[in-house]
């Protein structure tokens, strides 16, 4: 059906009213947002002006860190031993650079910073998902400068600071070394880490657009820096004992070796220094079997040097005295048969120790009961740490004496079934030095006088004393540990090296240890000499020179009054008349 026809003139007018009526609506919907937007406005502004100073500085402020220097290690007499210096370490921030589009500058980044450009672009490109990113560590101040003069965005410098070692390889092993985030890492800076290391501060700044600071707001914490530690080591014997041993590591062609000397009244560690050496400042020469203190980690099996302990055990027991006799006659222990390289006969003890008689240790051991041999052992540190904390020390090899057998009994007692470190070898010498008194061992300077703990009777040690004395004689295995003006208690040692399956013929450990001046000893110490390889391999050939030449310098460096001045040839002064 056909419709109610509308009108032309009726359809224009209504669409016209409509047109009206949306326009009002638009415009009223306009004006409303405006009325909104100048009402947030006014709020911002002047009401609640807190929330755009609040993303202001969000966007302009940041947290800066400040560095703490670490404490420095000196020696016992002051000289810096290891000191941090400051550095500077280039970043990044990738995001900035990609916003500036200042790739194109990453050649002239890459020469400054002595990079390849090609590992610059990477290391920027590939992290654009990070705003701080390492370019380079511990950059000198000046070099850094130069990077920071090209106002490249999004580049900056990060103040930090870094190890330094004065003396290099000479204190290598003793000081160890920090970490690139100068953390301590080995030896004495691992063990004191705490006590060195500083606490890093940190300030609130606010930075312009290209990330200078333009203004300190606030400290959120200050830095705390590290404490100094005065170590007990004596630089100058230090160099002295770092001198003689490389000498004699290259004269007999040497695997490796180790010094240390000790203050007898104190237990302090005067000197330790091992070969082959490192540079602490080189990082690339940061590899285990450089670095770790054979001093302190390696054991050995010490050979005769160890047998004036065991005599220690002999004269405690009451069973013998320096002036005993005994018949070195080979002896059968179990399937072995000990002999002597060179038969002595009927002899004193004293000639037993002297000349190093294998077979009259076993005597003498044997004679002893295994736990008076164990305890007296025991009493002088072996088979324990000597409490000098140095990290990784070794606490030896020394079996109970119920697991003992009447070979492994008699071979100790020149050597051999027991193992030690250098530092613990050391310690014992020092022991006896002390007329039994037993001092922990330490590398901090120690003033005032140190106590100890009494281990043996005076009188055992001060025989023992006078025994080991003629070691160093004429007649002695240890001449050539002789002093000038000075009285020299000391033992050789000479042991083949284990090795799979038994023994080496031709692999040895050289070693004297002694103490000085004999009649009221004031040092102690062991020279070790690992495989020599030139004709001489004997302790009292390749150790007891380097003992000999180490503590002539020591001695006089520390104003030790000479006790064997009826010992030195007469000699002619000739005074020169003045000319006429």
């Amino acid at each position: 059906m056909i419709g109610t026809p509308v009108r032309h003139g009726e359809s224009r007018s209504f669409t016209f009213d409509q047109f009206r009526v949306r326009l009002r609506v638009v415009l009223g919907l306009i004006l409303l947002g405006a009325c909104g937007l100048v009402a947030r406005a006014v709020d911002l502004q002047v009401l609640d002006d807190g929330f755009l100073e609040g993303q202001g500085e969000a966007r302009s402020t940041r947290v800066a860190k400040l560095s703490a220097n670490r404490g420095s290690l000196l020696d016992r007499n002051g000289e810096p031993l290891a000191v941090s210096t400051p550095v500077d370490t280039v970043w990044v921030n990738p995001k900035e650079v990609a916003k500036a589009h200042a790739s194109d500058q990453i050649p002239r980044l890459a020469e400054a910073l002595n990079r390849d450009p090609q590992w610059v672009a990477r290391r920027i490109t590939g992290n654009l998902d990070r705003e701080f990113v390492y370019l380079v560590r511990h950059m000198r101040p000046q070099d850094a400068a130069q990077v920071k003069a090209l106002g490249i965005p999004g580049i900056y410098l990060l103040r930090e600071y870094r190890r330094y070692y004065p003396a290099g390889e000479v204190t290598g092993h003793v000081l160890g070394f920090t970490s690139v985030d100068d953390v301590g890492q080995e030896g004495l800076e691992l063990a004191y880490d705490q006590w060195l290391g500083g606490e890093a501060g940190a300030k609130r700044v606010i930075q312009d657009r290209y990330g200078r600071t333009v203004e300190d707001i606030e400290s959120i914490r200050s830095p705390r820096p590290g404490q100094d530690l005065v170590t007990s080591i004596d630089l100058r014997i230090q160099y002295l004992a770092y001198r003689e041993l490389k000498a004699a590591i290259q004269q007999h062609n040497a695997k490796a070796g180790s010094v240390v000397v000790l203050d007898v009244t104190t237990g302090e560690v005067l000197a330790m220094v091992n070969q082959p050496a490192y540079n602490p400042n080189d990082r690339d020469q940061y590899t285990a079997p450089r670095y770790r203190n054979r001093a302190a980690t390696d054991i050995f099996e010490p050979g005769s040097s160890i047998k004036p302990f065991v005599v220690a055990a002999a004269f405690a027991a009451g069973k013998y005295h320096a002036d005993s006799v005994i018949d070195t006659t080979p002896i059968r222990v179990g399937i072995k048969t000990i002999t002597d390289e060179h038969p002595l006969g009927i002899v004193p003890l004293t000639t037993v120790v002297a000349k190093s008689s294998n077979v009259g240790m076993t005597k003498i051991a044997l004679s002893l009961k295994p736990e008076s041999m164990w305890g007296m052992l025991d009493a002088f540190g072996f088979g324990k740490v000597s409490g000098s904390g140095f990290p990784g020390e070794s606490a030896g090899l020394l079996n109970h004496f119920s697991h003992w057998r009447p070979i492994g009994q008699a071979t100790m007692s020149y050597g051999y079934g027991l193992s030690v470190t250098p530092l613990q070898l050391a310690h014992a010498y020092a022991v006896l030095g002390a007329e039994g008194i037993s001092r922990p061992v330490t590398m901090r300077r120690v003033d005032g006088p140190v106590t100890g703990e009494r281990v043996i009777e005076e009188r055992v040690a001060r025989d023992l004393l006078k025994v080991m004395e003629g070691v160093v004689s004429l007649d002695g295995t240890g001449n050539r540990a002789a002093l000038v003006g000075y009285r020299v208690a000391g033992k050789t040692g000479t042991a083949k090296k284990a090795t799979p399956g038994g023994y080496s013929e031709d692999a040895y450990f050289g070693v004297f240890g002694g103490v000085v001046p004999a009649s009221n000893p004031r040092l102690a110490a062991i020279v070790v000499i690992d495989e020599p390889r030139g004709k001489q391999y004997y302790g009292g050939d390749v150790a007891a020179p380097v003992f000999s030449n180490v503590m002539a310098g020591a001695l006089r460096l520390l104003g030790v009054p000479p006790d064997g001045l009826d010992t030195v040839p007469a000699t002619t002064l000739v005074r020169a008349l003045p000319a006429e």
